[in-house]
This record gives C-alpha cells, sequence and structure tokens, in this order.
C-alpha cells in the first residue's frame, strides 16, 4: 500500500481547525461530518438545533427549528406581533414534531426580522427538561412572477382593512387570487381530440392574510408549476382545507395536497380518462374527492371525438381510484341556451374580453357555431363547448347526492347516485318536459310565490350566472337543506339591463324543503351595495362553523363591464358575517388583484392534531 504523507502546512490547518472548532459554545454551534466529506456546521440560536426557513421549497415564509438530535415532546410557538398586529400563537402536537423533525414556525411576515418565541420539553438520555426560547428569523420580500402588461404595477397585492369585529380578530384568510395576461402560460391547446381548456391558464397568487391585512404565508408555486409542461400548469382552483388541516387544490391536469408547511402529501395527474381540472374538488364525507372535470375523448352523436368543456364530475378515492362519474350533457339539457343568449360576452367567465362587454349571442349565432367543427372553451350549446360552466361541486351525505353549480344554466341542481335529478333551483324558461318537473317553486313562509317568465313576486330572485352552491351541513338534514351561493348577477331575469350600472351582485342563503319541492330565500347582501360590489366573475360564500358565520368573497368587485372600467382591474371585498346578520363583522378590501376564491384557515387543525 503506498505510503500517504502530508506536509507541515496542511498538519497545521488541520489542527488549527479543531482547535477553532473545539473553542466554539455547544450552543452557538454544531459540527456533522466524518471521514467521508468535509465538516458542515451551523448556528442554533437556542437549546435545539439549526432553523431551516422555507424548508418544503413553496412556503417561504415558514421554518423548521430542527430538534437538534434531542426529542421534543410538546411545543407553543409564538410569531410576536408588529406593532398593533396580529398574534399568532399555536401548540404543536406530538405527531407534527415527528413529521417535521423539529418545531414548524408558521405565520412569520416577509421581508421582516421576525421574533418567534417557543416553548417546549426537551428529552435527552432519561432527563426531561423545559425551554423558553427567543428566535430571530428573517424572511425575504414576497416574490413571484410578473406579467409584463401595463396596468401591473403592484407586487401580491395591497389590502384595505374597513372593519374587523372582535370575534374575528384571530381570522387568517386564505386568498386564491389569480393573474392575468401572463404570456408564458397559454401556448397549448389540445388536438386529439380538438377542444378542451388546456389553454385556459393564468399565473397563481395564492396567500394567506391576517386581519391586519399583512401577509403571513404565499405559495412559490415555481417547484410544483411549469408552464413549459401541460401536465405541471393550469390554474391553481378549488382550495379546501381538510379535517387535518391540509391544503387540496387542482390545477389543470393534476390534483395535490400539501400541508401549510409546503410538504407534499400526494400529487396527482388526473386519470387518462379525464382533462382540465377547475373551479372545485370537494374533501367529501366518505372519504373521496369529487372534482370538477372535462371528458378527454367524447365521441358525440355526430361522430365527432372532443375534449368536453367544464361539464363532468368525477369521484376518486383515497389513492386516486375513479369510484364514478356525472355525465352532464347525459343529465341536463346541453341545447339549452337561454342563459347563453343573454351573457355578457365581455365577462365569460374569466375569459375576459373589454372589447366584447355589453354584446350578446343570438340563435342564429349559436346555431352557426353549433353547425361548426369550433370546439373548445367558447360559449355555445352541445358537447365540446362551455355550455354547463359547472363552478362548484358539494357532496350531501345524507342522501349519497352531489349539489352542483352551472354558471351558463344560472342553475343549482341536485343529482343522485343514479344520475337523475332530485331538484333544481333556477328561473323556468328553457327547461323542457324531463327537466321542468324538476324545478323547486318559491316561496315565502310556506306560501307559493307568483312567477312570471325569469321574475318571481317580493324579494325573491334566482341566482344568475353563480358561483358556488354549498350545503350547510351544519344546519341540514334529510329534509330541509340549507344553500349559500354567489349570485354574480350577469343575465338577471334573462336579460342584459339597459346601462351596464344596473348590474349588482348577492351573496344569498336559501332554505330548500326537498319533500316538498319548495325553496325559500332566507338571507341576502349585495343588492343594496350596487354596481361598486358587483362581481361578473369568480367569487364565493360558504358558512363557516367554527364562528358559526358566512363568508363572501365578492372577487372582481369594481371590475365593471364598461371597457374603461375593465381596464383598471377589480379590487376584492372579503367579508364575513355572524349568522343571520345583514351588515359584515368583518371587511377586508384588496386592491387591483383578480380574485377567485377566499376562505378563513385554522391552523388549530393543522398543528394540532
Amino acid at each position: 500500500m503506498q505510503e500517504i504523507k502530508l506536509g507541515r502546512r496542511a498538519l497545521f490547518l488541520g489542527a488549527a481547525a479543531v482547535a477553532v472548532s473545539g473553542a466554539l459554545p455547544i450552543s452557538a454551534a454544531h459540527a456533522a461530518g466524518g471521514s467521508s466529506g468535509p465538516r458542515v456546521s451551523f448556528a442554533a440560536q437556542g437549546n435545539l438545533g439549526e432553523i431551516i426557513v422555507n424548508p418544503y421549497r413553496i412556503a417561504p415564509l415558514t421554518a423548521i427549528i430542527r430538534n437538534g438530535g434531542y426529542e421534543i415532546t410538546e411545543a407553543t410557538v409564538r410569531i410576536v406581533p408588529k406593532k398593533d398586529g396580529q398574534e399568532i400563537k399555536y401548540k404543536v402536537s406530538r405527531s407534527e414534531l415527528l413529521t417535521h423533525g423539529g418545531v414548524p414556525v408558521f405565520g412569520l411576515y416577509p421581508d421582516y426580522n421576525n421574533t418567534v418565541e417557543v416553548s417546549f420539553t426537551r428529552k435527552f438520555h432519561g432527563k426531561t427538561e423545559k425551554f423558553n426560547d427567543t428566535y430571530k428569523i428573517y424572511t425575504a420580500p414576497v416574490y413571484h412572477e410578473v406579467p409584463g402588461t401595463k396596468a401591473f404595477n403592484a407586487g401580491m397585492f395591497e389590502t384595505k382593512v374597513n372593519k374587523v369585529d372582535k370575534k374575528f380578530s384571530d381570522r387568517l384568510y386564505l386568498v386564491n387570487n389569480l393573474m392575468q395576461g401572463y404570456a408564458k402560460a397559454a401556448r397549448a391547446v389540445w388536438n386529439n381530440p380538438v377542444g378542451g381548456a388546456l389553454e385556459w391558464n393564468f399565473y397563481p397568487m395564492n396567500a394567506i392574510i391576517d386581519t391586519k391585512g399583512e401577509v403571513r404565508w404565499y405559495m412559490h408555486v415555481e417547484p410544483i408549476y411549469d408552464v413549459e409542461n401541460m401536465y405541471k400548469t393550469g390554474i391553481m382552483m378549488g382550495f379546501q382545507q381538510d379535517k387535518a388541516g391540509n391544503l387540496t387544490w387542482g390545477y389543470g391536469q393534476r390534483y395535490v395536497k400539501y400541508d401549510l408547511m409546503g410538504r407534499e402529501i400526494y400529487s396527482r395527474r388526473l386519470p387518462i380518462n379525464y382533462a382540465d381540472f377547475s373551479h372545485s374538488l370537494d374533501n367529501a364525507q366518505n372519504g373521496h374527492s369529487f372534482m370538477r372535470v372535462a371528458s378527454s375523448d367524447l365521441r358525440r352523436a355526430d361522430g365527432k371525438r372532443v375534449h368536453t368543456v367544464r361539464d363532468l364530475i368525477v369521484e376518486v378515492d383515497e389513492n386516486g381510484k375513479v369510484v364514478d362519474e356525472w355525465r352532464l350533457w347525459e343529465i341536463l339539457d346541453p341545447y339549452r341556451d337561454n342563459v347563453m343568449k343573454v351573457l355578457d360576452q365581455g365577462a365569460v367567465c374569466l375569459n375576459i374580453d373589454a372589447s366584447q362587454a355589453g354584446k350578446t349571442l343570438s340563435a342564429a349565432d349559436l346555431a352557426k357555431l353549433d353547425a361548426s367543427d369550433d370546439f373548445g372553451d367558447v360559449v355555445g350549446t352541445g358537447p365540446g363547448r362551455n355550455w354547463a360552466h359547472v363552478n362548484s361541486v358539494d357532496y350531501d351525505p345524507s342522501d349519497d347526492s352531489i349539489i352542483i353549480s352551472s354558471r351558463h344554466q344560472s342553475a343549482i341542481i341536485k343529482i343522485g347516485r343514479d344520475k337523475k335529478i332530485k331538484w333544481m333551483l333556477s328561473s323556468p324558461e328553457g327547461w323542457k318536459t324531463g327537466w321542468k318537473e324538476k324545478l323547486l317553486t318559491p316561496v315565502k313562509d310556506g306560501k307559493k310565490l307568483a312567477c312570471e317568465g325569469s321574475t318571481v313576486e317580493g324579494d325573491f330572485d334566482y341566482t344568475w350566472t353563480q358561483h358556488t352552491a354549498y350545503r350547510i351541513d351544519e344546519k341540514s338534514d334529510k329534509n330541509v337543506i340549507y344553500i349559500t351561493a354567489f349570485d354574480n348577477g350577469d343575465a338577471r331575469g334573462m336579460e342584459q339591463p339597459a346601462l351596464p350600472e344596473m348590474k349588482y351582485s348577492r351573496a344569498v342563503i336559501y332554505r330548500i324543503d326537498q319533500k316538498k319541492m319548495t325553496v325559500e330565500q332566507v338571507w341576502e347582501y349585495g343588492k343594496d351595495r350596487g354596481n361598486d360590489w358587483y362581481s361578473p366573475v369568480t367569487s364565493l360564500t360558504k358558512y363557516f362553523a367554527d364562528k358559526d358565520s358566512v363568508m363572501v368573497y365578492s372577487a372582481t368587485a369594481g371590475m365593471g363591464s364598461r371597457p374603461e372600467e375593465a381596464k383598471r382591474g377589480s379590487s376584492p371585498f372579503i367579508e364575513e358575517f355572524k349568522w343571520g346578520e345583514k351588515e359584515p363583522a368583518v371587511e377586508i378590501q384588496l386592491i387591483n388583484t383578480m380574485g377567485y376564491q377566499a376562505m378563513p384557515i385554522d391552523i388549530k387543525k393543522v398543528f394540532g392534531n
């Protein structure tokens, strides 16, 4: 064996390194390494290990204080607020301590030297000690891609806090917003078969804000989002927090689950029979996921093969296996065109085109389109076009059925496992025999209301081009259910108003007696706010049991319908109401941003399980 000789300089440097490392106190630095590689050192601020900021790459305002080789049995984290700011404080379960290999830190301020207080119990070789450590953790500013458009001149978004009731002062709101005009995004279309909504793509802007309007979490999407890979791009939508506190959502050809620290639980391709997820993913009580997708290959009656558009519900189990599907073109009437003929073509969902503001389609326009081979994300009748535009699905465990919101039919519809319609909340205009028998009858205090066309006497109104239709599980039973919806209001009454300023939106709650087939409007908000609160597209109304409240996001308020108004962008409103009250307990406005949905986030679910 060849003898290895070391020079004097190498021996001197090695000895010096040992001397220096030995002089450092154990609380200031630790060392790891061995004969197979160089020594690696890190600073430890307290009585645990190193701090890793953005540990899973997609949540830059999180960190893990590593356990340092000790066993931690319990911990409490407090993010010290800025002056007059909102405190975030939570206990961390043993399961979370084990999962993350240390103490998970959530809710740091961006571009700020955060102070974090952590109390914990540490075990080491039979000795148990309690510590109260204080850490300093700096975070970088919020970063995301920019579209390069003239109208885009700010970062994530600005906030204006108008009102926060004390009961809601600890709220954190997940904001699911979208960046328009992102030129990199929409450069692919399906061509085998044709159609679909692959090209429908905006850059994701997802954040969590507190009631002071401060960003306390945001998603750095680049590690999981790639506009050059059609299986990793698409509009991020359908966010929900599951029972364990994890976030589920979908985008394009994928549906995913991550925890709030950014740890991937799963990231799955849609089953090959389906394409173009958007809008809605429901974590159902039966443990399955219900998603609004489309058929990736449908043979129409005329023999043409197409991707369909937003007209199919698929149910998958915990392992991603398909359990069932609802082919809506076979359940509903894909040629009912009453609503489509009066839609404002300047704001067909997110396909905003100011040059088309106020324009509508005629029967001749639709007939010409139906005879053509123009398939895809266009308003039209029949499979292969955007005739249904389903934007939510909600599972009803009481009778194993689903409730959907179909924007382009201005209808909320309940469908059973047998694929038969149970009821429809919709204007009666245009529904043929076989469907019209399922329409709910509007009532007030049990008395039938007079209806003429699409107009009902009194304060009752149907929803028009609505978004979201959710069952309030906590207030419903098998016979009587409560439904929340955001009534966007375009094509209200099956017409366009004389002036665009006459349009308004509503958050609304209905009480439905499923045995009597009646519907009563029990709460509404927004009509008196007029056109300034009007959201032509997107938005949400949903009940949250933890505070017995109704959350409303008027997500494109201020967009308007005139070209000059559309250019200024929208400034959404987050509002939360105590049950039954007419004025919001919370109102926060986001300035100059395109909103989709927003909702409260419960961090006790995240770290306390």
